[in-house]
């Protein structure tokens, strides 16, 4: 890659005029109606398809939706990973005034009743019998539904059963013939431009960290100025590439595959599954890539794997050269001048390593690297400009459409969130509280209004988490104001930090700090079966996970990580204690939610007994 970095310069700000996403669809294929606008993955290749031909299977799909009755303000649900027929859907949906509602493909079967109920869906997208089949498991959510249809079937899949009463899915194609006609136009078009800036664009369902979602409400005056801003603030083109793995249902996934797409027009790439996103990667050689912060983790760790079983001179060159990426990025990122010496030596390790591990994992192409809906550890994004890759972060949540703030190539300072995307307003609370102000500050939660009213006040978004603004105006993200522990001495601690010190072991993979009107701090830890897995081979250790998890050597190892990241904390925030936990944190145990999130009250509960057993002598001083 190649950086230029620039200090304190002023973000350009986004035409703001407001045009729906669907019309931009429309207009975006009529200005480059043959260029491909997605790309599917098939056995032969990847297969494109046109702007033009784009546009028209959304004007279908509406004038689909009109046929079955859906009318202006019907909640339309999606369920299922990413494919073309889940974006159509959504656009086709807001085209006839409708509102688009995305479901996780992870989520369970009440979960899916719940949204299917709250968001009062008129019309379910399923994208296959497994997920028609959780759906169904809720037949009373179900019964008020116009239609069920389904994105794609197996050809030896039997055709989907139904309980009774409730009516079994149509094929997507049953669902476009409805459309074939143009009988439906004209009041597609009414619909289209009668779309208001203050009409409901799409209903985002937070992850859940604690009881149901709620669904937050964005406005197509939220959505259309939010994509412009983004568009213009990373400069976006026809020429791009992206590849839509994400759940569609988060709103980062959203801006990207949906809301930026059809204004900026760049190329989106489906991804199969999440399991062949690396091949796709070195397929694709996408020039835009967001990523979780589990993405990057896993990418750093096997990358670290195939460095550490280099031997000889090749991992001496490869030690030099990401030693010369670390150092020349180090001076760069804090805006001061590397040096010549630097400067030939980052040269020198681009040509022998850089390029060519750019070209393995796909980003020899990248111009653009996020990462976001998490945080992320600073020694990962270190990391990664070893390798002259780095990362910025993008900060936000559903209810300000997704960003806060944006870390621009060329404007990215290690640790901290970005800078305010232009026009909008970002300020510290007296307690700490990152407050928001902005045309992309959503429009409240449906069905709760008590809830808007706690979060939006006086126009400011309380987002809910603790952080701070320094001199050059880069937010820096310190923690949950909600999960504030306040120790039996009155000492208030965000663990948010500590957890992200214990998860940069390479041993752990998840940590929940403990400690709320407790005397002192402990953790729960979970571990890397991969790593350990290493690790225990190299220790020649007996037995399998469970054993090496309680084995003394690895204790010992998470020790020395636990004694050095204390060092760098006040006596009140140390870890005392720490247990190690078998089993892993997943969606389907419960502790985690679709993104990611921990579920910090779930895992607690789970783990009441062993979080007892950190407390039995808390005479410790």
């Amino acid at each position: 890659m190649s950086i230029t970095y620039a200090r304190n310069a002023p973000l350009a700000a986004s035409d703001s005029r407001f045009v729906s996403i669907p019309e931009r669809l429309m207009r975006t294929a009529a200005r480059q109606p043959t260029q491909a606008a997605y790309h599917v993955r098939d056995a032969a290749g990847w297969q494109p398809t046109s702007w033009e031909a784009y546009a028209a299977q959304v004007r279908q799909a509406a004038r689909a939706l009109v046929a079955l009755g859906v009318q202006p303000g019907d909640a339309v649900c999606i369920l299922g990973f990413n494919r073309p027929e889940w974006t159509t859907m959504d656009l086709a949906a807001m085209m006839v005034g409708g509102v688009a509602a995305g479901i996780y493909w992870s989520s369970a079967a009440n979960e899916i009743a719940y949204i299917v109920e709250h968001s009062g869906c008129t019309v379910l997208l399923v994208e296959n019998a497994q997920q028609w089949q959780k759906a169904a498991c809720e037949p009373q959510a179900l019964a008020s539904l116009r239609a069920t249809v389904m994105m794609r079937r197996a050809p030896t899949e039997a055709p989907a059963q139904a309980p009774a009463g409730v009516s079994p899915p149509m094929t997507w194609e049953a669902f476009m013939a409805l459309g074939a006609s143009l009988e439906h136009d004209a009041e597609v078009q009414r619909r289209l431009d009668a779309i208001q800036q203050s009409d409901t664009g799409t209903l985002i369902y937070t992850s859940g960290t604690t009881g149901h979602p709620k669904a937050v409400e964005l406005s197509h005056a939220n959505l259309s100025w939010t994509s412009a801003g983004l568009s213009a603030a990373f400069a976006v083109t026809p020429q791009d590439r992206l590849i839509s793995y994400l759940p569609l249902a988060h709103v980062a996934e959203q801006m990207g595959a949906i809301c930026n797409h059809v204004l900026a027009g760049y190329q989106v790439y489906f991804a199969s599954s999440l399991e062949t996103l690396g091949e796709h990667l070195q397929e694709v050689h996408p020039t835009i890539f967001f990523g979780v912060p589990r993405v990057w983790e896993k990418m750093q760790a096997a990358i670290t794997s195939k460095l550490n079983a280099a031997t000889g001179t090749k991992a001496a060159l490869a030690r030099w050269a990401l030693g010369a990426g670390r150092d020349w990025h180090a001076k760069a990122l804090k805006g001061q001048e590397p040096g010549a010496w630097l400067d030939m030596k980052k040269r020198l390790a681009g040509k022998l390593v850089h390029k060519k591990v750019q070209k393995a994992l796909g980003f020899d192409q990248a111009r653009i690297l996020l990462s976001g809906a998490a945080p992320i550890s600073v020694e990962n994004l270190q990391f990664f400009t070893s390798l002259d890759l780095v990362i910025g972060e993008v900060y936000g949540q559903s209810e300000d459409s997704g960003p806060t703030a944006i870390s621009l190539p060329g404007f990215i300072r290690i640790g901290a969130a970005g800078k305010p995307l232009p026009g909008v307003q970002v300020r510290i609370a007296e307690d700490g509280e990152i407050l928001v102000k902005g045309p992309n500050v959503f429009v409240g939660y449906k069905g709760r209004p008590e809830a808007t009213a706690e979060t939006l006040q006086d126009g400011w978004l309380h987002s809910g988490d603790l952080g701070r603004i320094d001199k050059d105006g880069f937010i820096y993200v310190t923690g949950r104001k909600k999960d504030l522990l306040i120790t039996s001495g009155g000492k208030n601690i965000s663990p948010g930090n500590i957890e992200a010190d214990l998860m940069n072991l390479p041993l752990v993979e998840h940590a929940i700090v403990v400690g709320d009107s407790r005397h002192y701090l402990a953790a729960l830890l979970t571990l890397k079966p991969d790593v350990l897995r290493d690790f225990a081979q190299q220790r020649g250790l007996a037995g399998g996970l469970e054993a090496w998890c309680r084995s003394a050597e690895v204790r010992a190892e998470l020790q020395r990580g636990v004694d050095t990241l204390n060092t760098r904390q006040a006596r009140v925030a140390q870890v005392r204690k720490f247990s190690v936990i078998a089993d892993a944190l997943s969606i389907d145990n419960g502790c985690l939610t679709p993104t990611q999130k921990i579920r910090r009250n779930v895992v607690q509960r789970q783990y009441a007994a062993e979080i007892d057993a950190l407390y039995r002598d808390e005479a410790v001083g």
